[in-house]
């Protein structure tokens, strides 16, 4: 039973008492328990337990109070329905044993079934369902993203063999992208079945394009995906990673409730340049966590200020937490933030106006 639903109110852009807040990665290797399990499981064998992945997903939940939750899940698993051959290798990522190289590779790829392939991940969001008093957020890679691993084979700075299939193949490429989508809609939808809240489309390394190719080769996938979705009670997410401010005019008719953005766009720019109609989630740098408390208290406010100018603001950081973050600040980091922002909203303590250039520096 949800008796803090602050986060899906903000993303409605409905009032709410204080600004929810939770971390990209919240469950993941700061915390010294989950360390502990990773010591005996491997990302994708937990993934594969329903109890344990629960487990995890809820551990942020219980020891940071967090105004959601995010399914404890990897944006590469619903690639194994389709055909796809990977693992998580230790220290460099996703590496994919049988690359989409040539059209006919995309044309082996098989369409997703959910139930079948990946009845554990929807058997996890069914227990959380039961068990959570806040929200869950469950998510999948968007289709760039994806691809940029399809591609490579493994992770990349460059994205020279995906950008060569997109500009020199064209044909291949709307096909893959096509076949992403589809894999995408169906997983998501199976998500808001089996009992998520909301739901975030992961776009990490797209903010690697310029915005014309963007506009061409990944929007229109993109437009569709939140379209086709747009039928569901629950409210998206699109996060288009790092480095893609210069991205965000061109959603402004996106079917998405909120964007997240990183923290090299301020929060009064970003929805400046979106031109108003969402939610904005974000934007603190991770690497403030390892400032002292005051340092990061400050920026926080800083961030805070901007969000709640208008209606709909999400806290949250602008990447993910690394495994160095401390799980004391991240504590009373959102502590800081339920206080600071209730006070603020309340009228109990002025909110100024910052830009981005006025944030402290560390």
């Amino acid at each position: 039973m949800i008796n803090n639903d602050s986060f899906l109110r903000a993303l409605r852009r409905e009032t709410t008492g204080h600004v929810p807040v939770w971390y990209m990665r919240q469950a993941g290797r700061y915390d010294p328990d989950y360390r502990k399990i990773k010591e005996s499981y491997s990302l994708l064998e937990i993934c594969r337990r329903p109890e344990l992945a629960a487990e995890v997903t809820l551990m942020p939940v219980r020891k940071l109070g967090v105004d959601a939750a995010i399914l404890y899940s990897d944006i590469m698993n619903p690639v194994a329905s389709i055909g796809i051959d990977f693992d998580i290798v230790a220290g460099t990522g996703p590496v994919i044993h049988n690359p989409i190289r040539s059209a006919e590779d995309v044309r082996r790829l098989k369409p997703i079934d959910v139930e079948g392939d990946l009845g554990h991940v929807l058997e996890t969001i069914r227990i959380l369902d039961r068990e959570l008093t806040v929200p869950l957020i469950t998510f999948a890679g968007a289709p760039f993203t994806i691809a940029s691993y399809l591609i490579e084979g493994k992770p990349s700075r460059s994205y020279l063999k995906t950008k060569a299939m997109m500009y020199g193949d064209p044909d291949t490429w709307f096909l893959l992208m096509d076949k992403l989508g589809d894999m995408v809609i169906a997983y998501l939808r199976a998500h808001a079945a089996s009992g998520g809240k909301a739901y975030q489309l992961f776009d990490s390394w797209v903010g690697s394009l310029a915005p014309a190719d963007f506009r061409r080769y990944v929007l229109p996938t993109i437009r569709r995906i939140f379209a086709e979705l747009s039928d569901l009670e629950q409210p998206g997410i699109y996060f288009p990673g790092v480095s893609s401010g210069e991205l965000l005019p061109e959603l402004r008719d996106l079917q998405a409730s909120g964007i997240g953005i990183d923290w090299r766009v301020s929060i009064p720019e970003a929805r400046r340049r979106l031109g108003g109609g969402y939610a904005i989630q974000g934007n603190l740098d991770p690497v403030v966590l390892t400032a002292p408390m005051d340092v990061i208290e400050r920026h926080a406010a800083a961030i805070i200020d901007q969000g709640i100018q208008e209606p709909g603001y999400v806290f949250n950081l602008g990447h993910g937490l690394f495994p160095e973050a401390s799980l004391d600040k991240l504590r009373e980091l959102t502590a800081f933030v339920h206080d600071y922002s209730s006070k603020a909203l309340s009228g109990a303590q002025p909110a100024a106006v910052h830009t981005g250039e006025e944030l402290p520096h560390v």
